[in-house]
């Protein structure tokens, strides 16, 4: 961004000044520490009354549910269960009970300031880093994990990018002291970044041209022998060199790590469909834009879609205006598994109302639940212990007095990971009654 003469041009003054700006400012609220995480579960827990909404499709109206020791032991309804005296009860009467939302693909933890790249953790050098692993980056510290877990979002798969192959990503629960107690499911999976048909200049506010990438045969290529070469060593017993890259992904040849592709162009899918085949792959799509014009391939194949965000206009002049926010059910209607996220670290604090508007184009309410709780929990590999209120899985769930998914009822007036009371304080409410008080 700097021209041949070593000076900085206007553009490049105008960012650094304003980067300037943003990292004071966020210095400047300084005083709004970060809660302190909660203390293990110290005795049972009742919650009567409350409509529970448990992911999985039920409802059930003036519900009872009871945990003890960060696990679910009792689920059902109020007369069901007589609580002995030693166990704490929440009257949750009028008021909705939900699982912990899960943001997937997320740099939540990985990223501070957009525009300040001393706070940005999710990317190294290089263009192939498999080995590479997002958890030792989390920042339990970053302030904007307050005002994510304020609106219900409890545990996040955090998520490298840059290059071709990133990293591994690992899923976090979103109250913790280090990235040691926040990891929930570590390295579950390597990301591969699917190189684009196209090339475009120019960025979101000033779109330039499009033009076809030359290179896209070379990219795929060299792709799939750096696979053929990764599978070649994870066959072999004795390597006589270590080759770290190499290590990271031998868990993919076993099925015990997935490949989650970002990837939006339907022909661009099925070529990730046929790499993943290939190399006998449990593949991943993310992004996904395209998914619902290969969705028989994709429900062929078995392979589930993140899609990344449902608050964007269309990619080809000729697609109906609606089609992305109807994007969650023209898959459910053709049996593909899906979740929902969104775009950026901050904004996952949005993921209900993404729900919300999922269950405004086609899919029911509880349908649009399950996509940011037990949708997400069976991709990730964590459906044995989250994603939804039953007996034996963690306690981790939200009381609202609104409907979640609606942003102008929703109200999370409690929180629970793992059985532990979550403080729900954060930045913006802290700001809130600052200047509210200002003028009173």
């Amino acid at each position: 961004m700097a021209d041949f003469t070593g000076k900085l041009n206007r553009n490049e003054r105008k960012f650094r000044l304003a980067a300037i700006v943003l990292l004071f400012a966020y210095l400047g609220t300084s005083s709004a520490q970060v809660p302190a995480p909660a203390p293990p579960q110290s005795q049972p827990i009742l919650i009567r009354g409350g409509t529970a909404h448990l992911g999985n499709g039920q409802v059930i109206e003036n519900s009872m549910i009871r945990f003890e020791n960060g696990k679910f032991t009792f689920v059902g309804t109020a007369g069901e269960f007589i609580p002995d005296d030693n166990t704490k009860i929440i009257d949750a009467t009028g008021k909705h009970i939900y699982p912990g939302l899960i943001a997937a693909n997320t740099t939540l933890g990985l990223a501070e300031i957009d525009q300040v790249r001393a706070t940005l953790d999710f990317s190294e050098t290089g263009d192939l880093n498999p080995n590479v692993r997002s958890i030792i980056a989390y920042n339990t510290d970053s302030k904007i994990i307050p005002t994510v877990r304020s609106n219900g979002v409890l545990l996040a798969q955090v998520t490298p990018q840059g290059g071709r192959i990133p990293g591994t990503s690992s899923v976090v629960q979103l109250d913790a002291w280090n990235w040691e107690d926040a990891a929930y499911k570590t390295d579950i999976g390597i990301h591969l970044n699917w190189p684009s048909r196209f090339t475009f200049s120019g960025w979101w506010a000033e779109p330039g041209g499009v033009k076809p990438n030359d290179d896209y045969p070379k990219q795929v290529a060299d792709l799939r022998d750096f696979f053929s070469e990764a599978k070649a060593y994870s066959a072999t017993a004795n390597p006589a060199e270590i080759n770290q890259r190499f290590e990271a992904m031998k868990e993919l040849f076993t099925g015990e790590k997935k490949l989650f592709v970002n990837v939006n162009e339907a022909s661009e899918i099925i070529e990730v469909i046929e790499f993943g085949r290939q190399f006998n792959l449990k593949t991943v799509i993310a992004g996904g834009r395209d998914a619902w014009r290969v969705a028989d391939r994709l429900k062929a194949n078995n392979i589930p879609v993140i899609l990344q965000s449902l608050f964007e206009l269309p990619a080809r002049t000729d697609d109906d205006v609606d089609v992305i926010f109807r994007l969650p059910y023209l898959l459910k209607q053709a049996g593909v598994e899906f979740c929902l996220s969104h775009n950026w670290s901050w904004d996952q604090r949005n993921l209900p109302f993404v729900a919300g508007s999922a269950a405004a184009y086609g899919l029911t309410k509880e349908e649009a639940l399950m996509a940011v709780t037990a949708s997400p929990a069976k991709i990730l590999g964590i459906e044995n212990s989250a994603g939804t209120i039953e007996a034996g899985k963690d306690a981790t769930l939200i009381i609202s007095s609104g409907d979640i998914l609606d942003m102008k009822t929703s109200n999370v007036e409690m929180a629970f990971i793992q059985g532990r009371q979550v403080d729900l304080e954060d930045l913006h409410k802290m700001l809130y009654r600052k200047f509210r008080e200002k003028y009173e």
